[in-house]
């Protein structure tokens, strides 16, 4: 497993045939269609049909909804609008099925590291259930239909988050970025499209959907992210001899040890320096896991949601820290 590669996403996007796009859907139709994808998952023989859950958006606070957004368990825009949408979650998170998104079903994977065969195998398996009890939207010449033009043909988006500090601090970033643009691959911030990098998060995935296999994709998408982890690696060696850097990795540590108030933005800097350390040698008692948890328990929803209270901005930076040092010291 590499340590630069957080996590591994496979995401299908699919629409039932008798059902008009999501956008077009009546209030009765968007129920229709989730009762009949829940129904699609419960009726089934399949041993991972009662992992899942029946979340409806409508029944969820705020924090909930950002909180899933946190976790990459759906996207953005899914929590944009709650009426006539449902999240099927299974119980350890690493599955999930959107209703009535963009497209009437986008069902996702999530795996540690670098997986990406196995999180497609996964999501075929599940995508194959589904089809089983569903008719879905399809063209023989151009694959499967989807609302955005740009998810035609397998309708799959693959995507690995990779940690590339060392890269970032090369400032070789925005290079790779248009390199990667010609091999039909996009890198953005931890949130996909629109967003910022953060904590020197990225998220790598496919661009082209239609005249490619799924295979074909995960193979090219699957051999750039070991190209980037090796410059990843190169780089981190070379700049983990500065003395300047190895002083900031031990002061993050120090900070995120001691500081008794903490903001998101800040606690994300310190522990991707602090990652930084520990994949160069230079920390030796903590582990990147260790790291990726608090990453993603300081979101300011989620540590909310944690807590069982709501909170003020500054309720939070408080206890943001508590929970660093806690898990630091």
């Amino acid at each position: 497993m590499s340590n630069e590669v957080i996590s591994t996403r496979v995401r299908l996007a699919r629409n039932l045939k008798d059902y008009p796009f999501p956008c077009r859907l009546s209030e009765q139709g968007r129920k229709k269609v989730i009762e009949k994808v829940t129904s699609a998952i419960r009726d089934s023989n399949s041993s991972i049909a009662s992992d899942f859950n029946l979340i409806k958006l409508d029944d969820l606070t705020e924090a909930q909804g950002v909180s899933l957004v946190e976790r990459h368990l759906v996207s953005p825009e899914f929590i944009s609008e709650t009426e006539g949408r449902a999240l099927l979650l299974s119980k350890d998170e690493s599955m999930s099925i959107m209703i009535n998104e963009e497209d009437h079903i986008r069902l996702q994977v999530i795996t540690d590291g670098l997986s990406l065969e196995q999180a497609y195998d996964t999501a075929d398996k599940l995508d194959t259930l589904l089809d089983e009890n569903l008719e879905f939207a399809f063209d023989d010449k151009l694959g499967y239909l989807t609302q955005c033009p740009t998810n035609l043909g397998t309708g799959m988006r693959a995507s690995v988050m990779l940690h590339l500090p060392a890269l970032e601090k090369s400032r070789t970033i925005g290079r790779i970025a248009g390199n990667l643009s010609k091999l039909g691959l996009t890198i953005r911030g931890a949130y996909g499209e629109g967003s910022e990098p953060s904590g020197s998060l990225y998220q790598l995935s496919n661009q082209v959907t239609l005249g490619i296999s799924e295979k074909a994709a995960i193979e090219n998408l699957e051999n750039i992210t070991k190209q980037l982890v090796s410059q990843e690696r190169q780089a981190r060696e070379r700049l983990a001899k500065s003395i300047d850097i190895q002083d900031s990795v031990s002061r993050s540590l120090g900070l995120l040890k001691s500081a008794m108030v903490m903001t998101h933005d800040e606690a994300l800097k310190l522990l991707s320096n602090v990652r930084f350390g520990i994949l160069s040698g230079q920390i030796k008692d903590v582990t990147a896991e260790v790291v990726d948890s608090l990453m993603e328990k300081i979101e300011p929803a989620t540590l909310m949601v944690n807590s069982g209270k709501n909170l003020s901005a500054q309720e939070r930076d408080i206890e943001r820290a508590k929970i660093l040092r806690e898990a630091l010291s």
